[in-house]
């Protein structure tokens, strides 16, 4: 089984970005489900159904989400009537939304969870409990987790305790591809971050001269999702073995192109 995982979408230039790139990847890579995060994928906070439809119509099968779920409410409804859609599964129980959605692929079933850090975060259920929460329900083998999460070292710990269990943790939020990718001693694939899809040149995918202001000012000025050349899409891509869910293979993909070039 051959999953494509996309980092965060950031606004429009984030889906420009993919929109440009998927059908190359799609080609080359032939994907069996492509799935990615949608958090910062409308105006680089939330979702909005109209950008998630979007998307969809792109080929992404399924969005996990992160910390900015709840930026934009009128998602709340499509959180908790469209099962593609996974919010972190460790926030609260009353919130909109479930935290692990289904998917057949190849004629097995592929649980995907969304999860939420803790380490300079805001407030969540502990990711490591929580897990073992679901894990304990689930009836299938292949179970992909999207840790959106700050720190690197929570994430390799949090990949540590998955080993085995998880067929991949792939980290997202900090917006930046690490090159830590690797499978872990129990057969769980695993890196620190996936990176993002939005403008290169940029903060995080944000405006860089407001982003500026705000680090010398202290104040709590918005940001605001930047615009021009050139785009980066970051993905991963992941292979399980077919009958044990176990990891074979993760590398990963980075495409940066000028906009209409």
């Amino acid at each position: 089984m051959r999953i494509l995982f996309i980092g965060d979408i950031v606004g429009r230039p984030g889906r420009q970005a993919i929109a440009r790139v998927l059908p190359e990847w799609r080609e080359r890579y032939a994907p069996d489900i492509i799935l990615a995060n949608g958090e910062n994928s409308a105006g680089g906070n939330g979702m909005t159904p109209q950008v998630a439809e979007e998307l969809f119509a792109l080929g992404i099968a399924g969005f996990t989400m992160g910390n900015h779920v709840w930026d934009k409410k009128e998602i709340y409804p499509l959180l908790d009537s469209d099962p593609r859609i996974a919010r972190p599964a460790n926030y609260s129980p009353l919130a909109p939304g479930k935290g692990v959605i289904f998917f057949e692929v190849l004629d097995k079933k592929l649980a995907v969870i969304s999860m939420a850090g803790r380490v300079f975060m805001e407030l969540a259920d502990c990711p490591f409990r929580t897990f073992d929460q679901i894990y304990a329900q689930l009836d299938t083998p292949f179970v992909f987790v999207d840790f959106h999460a700050e720190t690197t070292a929570e994430k390799a710990t949090f990949s540590a305790y998955l080993d085995g269990r998880a067929s991949a943790v792939v980290g997202t939020h900090t917006h930046v591809q690490t090159a830590d990718e690797r499978i872990l001693p129990k057969g769980t694939a695993f890196i620190s971050d996936v990176g993002m899809c939005g403008v290169f040149n940029s903060s995080i995918g944000m405006d860089m001269e407001v982003s500026l202001q705000r680090f010398l000012t202290g104040l709590p000025i918005r940001l605001e999702v930047t615009k021009g050349s050139p785009l980066v899409a970051c993905g991963v891509l992941i292979d399980l073995d077919r009958t044990t869910g176990r990891a074979l293979s993760i590398q990963r993909l980075q495409k940066r192109f000028e906009v209409g070039g």
